[in-house]
């Protein structure tokens, strides 16, 4: 492990779930939020089933305070760091239940607003789709093949995406269902 004083630090296994698979570390952290305020898009795994799995596994063990990190985490604490400051730094973290607004642009597609039910972790609960044409689908966990997080709650740019859970009941209730792949 590389690291420094770490007296009053706990080991917490951290995983950066990028959707088709993830990467994972032992981080020793005085706590759970202080790794999510270093470390961008990162979660930390408090199950303790998959703590076990990896007890034994070789994960890198680093220190939070390490002036080096191992490759993927330096990226992700570069990141954080640069949006630590920022106003709307974590002004959504801590939340259980956050609701958005996002634009979604795809060259091939129309413009999309999702509307979004978010966890804590970052991964959508509920999500309603309004095309620009008026068309609104919503859908839930059994529609998604994966469900990796797709907020980082403590991203600045968030602040401004908030909404009220009222206006996303309304546009939840009158949506159509996702209608699944044949």
């Amino acid at each position: 492990m590389t690291g420094t004083n770490s007296a009053d630090k706990r080991r917490f296994l951290v995983l950066h779930d990028y959707g088709m698979g993830g990467a994972w570390w032992w981080v020793h952290a005085r706590s759970a939020r202080d790794v999510l305020e270093t470390f961008a898009w990162v979660e930390v795994v408090t199950d303790p089933e998959a703590a076990s799995r990896f007890e034994h596994d070789g994960l890198e063990e680093v220190d939070i305070e390490a002036s080096l990190m191992p490759p993927g985490l330096e990226g992700l604490r570069a990141e954080r760091d640069a949006q630590r400051g920022r106003e709307g730094f974590g002004a959504l973290a801590d939340r259980d239940i956050v609701y958005l607004r996002r634009r979604w642009d795809e060259e091939d597609d129309e413009a999309v607003v999702h509307l979004m039910e978010v966890g804590s972790d970052g991964r959508r609960i509920r999500q309603v789709e309004l095309a620009e044409g008026g068309t609104a689908l919503r859908s839930g966990p059994d529609d998604w093949p994966f469900n990796p997080p797709i907020v980082d709650l403590f991203d600045p740019a968030l602040a401004d995406q908030e909404i009220s859970r009222a206006e996303f009941e309304d546009e939840w209730i009158h949506a159509g269902r996702v209608e699944p792949d044949a």
